[in-house]
């Protein structure tokens, strides 16, 4: 059973139906209570990290997340600004963020690159693993994926990079510690090869 995390960010009701499609159980929910037997968890998120911090927070299911994800290990899947709240902090607010990782999350300096780059980071692009298997079962090669955000995730231990990214630079745009894995990309927008990424999720 995946479980979706509905806290008013994200389209939840598309990860919903690729699990359908898959003939794999998922759930979308919006309470505590309903979070607390949880066995897969995708934490989705879509707009500024200060925005997601306080709907989480809002929401009552931040504590019950935290019980299952640190204490049980549920494995649980962040997406776009749920794989960016994982870190300890950001750019783009003050407030803390989760610190599931050792990580913050850096605005992409525009003064830095070498030729011009548009942001946000929009539209299509590779993510390349850094390890076979895992998420990126079946997506060694020629795997593309929806990106949407101008912000992005410096994890400070280089063995929690899953995956890279160059967009005028190379940045991890996956990553993994332990039971807790997250993606800068929005695989429910990513076609097959979100499809199946997240049936690679939902087999672990």
């Amino acid at each position: 059973m995946i479980t979706i995390i509905n806290y008013g960010l994200g389209n939840v009701q598309a990860f919903a139906n690729i699990y359908k499609r898959l003939n794999i159980s998922a759930r979308i929910v919006t309470s505590a209570e309903d979070l607390v037997n949880a066995r897969r968890i995708i934490l989705p998120g879509v707009g500024s990290f200060d925005w997601a911090m306080r709907l989480l927070n809002k929401s009552g299911m931040r504590t019950v997340l935290e019980d299952l994800v640190v204490g049980k290990k549920v494995p649980v899947l962040g997406i776009c600004v749920g794989m960016q709240i994982m870190a300890a902090c950001s750019d783009e607010g003050v407030l803390d963020g989760l610190g599931w990782f050792d990580a913050e999350v850096k605005k992409f300096d525009e003064a830095s690159f070498t030729q011009k780059t548009p942001l946000p980071h929009m539209g299509w692009n590779d993510a390349s693993p850094c390890h076979n298997g895992c998420l990126f079962r079946e997506l060694e090669s020629d795997a593309r994926f929806y990106f949407l955000h101008s912000y992005y995730f410096v994890p400070h231990d280089d063995r929690d990079v899953m995956a890279v990214t160059d967009y005028n630079g190379i940045f991890a745009s996956g990553v993994r510690s332990g039971n807790v894995f997250g993606v800068q990309f929005h695989p429910e927008k990513s076609h097959q090869w979100g499809i199946q990424l997240l049936k690679n999720f939902g087999e672990l």
